[in-house]
């Protein structure tokens, strides 16, 4: 009983080891992928819908202002009715965290799924190859045909209507690019008159270009040659990952197999390559898992619905993981998988720390600096004076008048500074105030003290900031 799994794991990894042969397209071939309909390819679909926020998001208007703006040259990011300031991007710094782990707990459970259903490249890539399916044929045989046809009206139409759509895309994503930084609906209006500012049409000719270029014409071997998140992924696969593999104890001997025929001898794969034909990058799954393989189960479908045809059960391409295919063993439940385990920490702590965040966000920010030079000054009554530096932002979006006050030191005075100030929507208010004590209540050395900011009018956000009162020794004295 104790010899069958390790007879087994040997027949295993014999089979697996003559299958595995790496085959990488330098760019010499032309990928032209089959597409077929099924249940991941309308999962990729769901994927690449997810892009359409990222063309509609900048047009929704909240309050007869933009939505969602990425305000650069004034420093604030406005969502709704929230509006994020410099000071509290840390929150954003929390968020990139949390999404650059996500990305790599989802790649360690399920491969490279990112690449296969939402990467910028790979939907960019999916639309272009269908506009040109669309005009110039979608299969090798029919894109041969019509390269190799003379030149007439209607092959020269065909290529203009392409490269137009094409190039109508890469402006369109360009362009939407730019309008999450600036008004869109001014930015439509700048460009089309033809008085948009440098910054725009240099960001349109970037996306423009490389949208055209990499998603037209170098499509995979961007990702072969030019992604470098496609380099790290394989280091975050292990033996229990799931990801698109052939059953090769199963599926050999391989064998063409003639309709309503049966041949006990061969294995389930009748090698009608519609795996490879469909593949976005051209890579044969029956090799074994191959640098180019970016996880989207096209080759799954194709599959499966062959062996619908020939009456064979689903499953001889699937997600699986090395360690079920090498040794027969069930998926290791998440919760077992250590690396798993510190990702979802680490994902729970970002996200305990960007709900503080915002729930935390206050309507000001209020600093005090006390200046250095001179710590103090001693005037002629004996009383010592300290200088300090107060800044205040309003983060909202109406005016406020504040005034300032101080407390925690007996025989503290307040001076410098008017009764009240009034601060705009988004603005930093800077002044200088002078605090003094009399000879009779200083005490030496550094004393703690507190400003108060009070809102006279406006919304209710009364702050506080603990600050130092700095006095000489008392040899000094």
């Amino acid at each position: 009983m104790t010899e069958q799994p390790i007879h087994f794991m040997e027949k295993n990894g014999d089979i697996y080891e003559e299958m595995a042969d790496w085959d990488v397209n330098a760019g010499g071939e032309k990928i032209v992928a089959k597409r077929m309909s099924g249940r991941f390819r309308n999962l990729k679909w769901f994927g690449m819908s997810i892009w359409l926020f990222y063309f509609i998001v900048p047009y929704i208007r909240w309050k007869d202002k933009q939505a969602v703006l990425l305000d650069i040259p004034n420093r604030q990011f406005h969502f709704f009715e929230l509006t994020i300031f410099p000071q509290d991007i840390w929150m954003l710094s929390l968020t990139l965290l949390f999404f650059a782990i996500l990305l790599a707990a989802v790649t360690s459970i399920a491969g490279r799924v990112f690449c296969g259903y939402f990467c910028f490249q790979t939907v960019w890539t999916d639309i272009y190859t269908w506009i040109e399916g669309k005009f110039e044929g979608d299969t090798p045989q029919k894109q041969l045909r019509f390269k190799q046809a003379p030149w007439s009206i209607r092959k020269l139409l065909k290529k203009i209507s392409k490269h137009t759509l094409w190039l109508a895309i890469a402006l369109l994503t360009g362009l939407t690019f730019s309008a999450w930084f600036t008004d869109a609906f001014e930015l439509w209006r700048d460009v089309l008159s033809l008085q948009a500012h440098l910054a725009v049409w240099i960001v349109m000719a970037i996306f423009t270009t490389f949208t055209y270029v990499f998603a037209g014409f170098m499509r995979e071997q961007v990702c072969f040659w030019l992604c470098p998140y496609a380099r790290l992924q394989g280091v975050m696969y292990d033996q229990n990952t799931i990801l698109p593999a052939y059953d090769a104890e199963r599926g050999e001997p391989r064998g063409k197999l003639k309709k309503g025929e049966t041949d006990p001898s061969k294995g389930s794969c009748i090698d009608c390559k519609l795996c490879v034909n469909v593949c976005p990058t051209g890579i044969d799954i029956r090799k074994g898992q191959q640098e180019g393989c970016i996880t989207c189960g096209m080759c799954i479908d194709a599959c499966d619905s062959v062996m619908d045809k020939i009456n064979e059960p689903r499953g001889l391409i699937r997600y699986a993981s090395y360690a079920e295919l090498q040794g027969h063993s069930k998926p290791q439940p998440l919760y077992k998988r250590p690396r798993v385990i510190i990702y979802s920490l680490i994902l729970l702590a970002s996200l305990a720390g960007i709900a503080y965040g915002f729930l935390s966000l206050s309507a000001t920010d209020f600093s005090v600096r006390p200046d250095r030079q001179p710590l103090f000054v001693q005037l002629s009554d004996g009383s010592i004076q300290n200088r300090y530096t107060l800044k205040l932002l309003n983060k909202q979006n109406v005016p406020i008048e504040v005034q300032y006050q101080i407390e925690g030191m007996a025989g503290a005075s307040l001076h410098g500074l008017h009764d009240t100030y009034r601060i705009e929507p988004a603005k930093v208010h800077t002044v200088t105030a002078l605090v003094r004590v009399t000879e009779s209540e200083l005490q030496s050395g550094i004393s703690p003290l507190t400003f108060n900011v009070k809102v006279v009018e406006g919304a209710q956000s009364d702050i506080s900031y603990q600050t130092i009162f700095t006095a000489p020794k008392e040899k000094e004295r």
